[in-house]
């Protein structure tokens, strides 16, 4: 099973790290997930620019809006991801608790649908 692991960060949280422990923080987070690929667990993983350089496209009623920045006002955000392979969600949920985020925001585990099924459903 592919499950997505959503990396949420507090910026103001992250922010108060010196910039060296940051740096070492993320050279650790980058060998743990060149250990997962080389194992065949991740399949991919990206870090995403802020959500200033964000834009939100919303359709309702024929009416398309395009505003800039996140829709949601929260006070973490979406800050990479992480597309990984795993038994099932327990086994999911180990392989996010050992990324060191949690602890400047949240790790949401969260199960891939099968789009390949979706099409041979709708015959498309």
């Amino acid at each position: 099973m592919k499950f997505m692991l959503l990396i949420y960060i507090d910026p103001h949280l992250l922010q108060t790290l010196p910039a060296s422990e940051y740096d070492t923080l993320m050279r650790g987070c980058l060998r743990h997930a060149d250990a997962l690929q080389a194992a065949g667990t991740l399949v991919m993983s990206q870090r995403l620019q802020p959500p200033t350089s964000a834009q939100t496209l919303r359709r309702r009623d024929e009416l398309t809006r395009i505003i800039d920045g996140p829709f949601a006002e929260t006070r973490e955000i979406l800050a990479g991801f992480n597309l990984i392979e795993a038994a099932d969600a327990d086994e999911a949920m180990r392989i996010a608790q050992q990324f060191p985020w949690a602890a400047y925001g949240s790790i949401e585990v969260r199960p891939v649908d099968d789009l390949d099924a979706e099409r041979v459903r709708l015959g498309a």
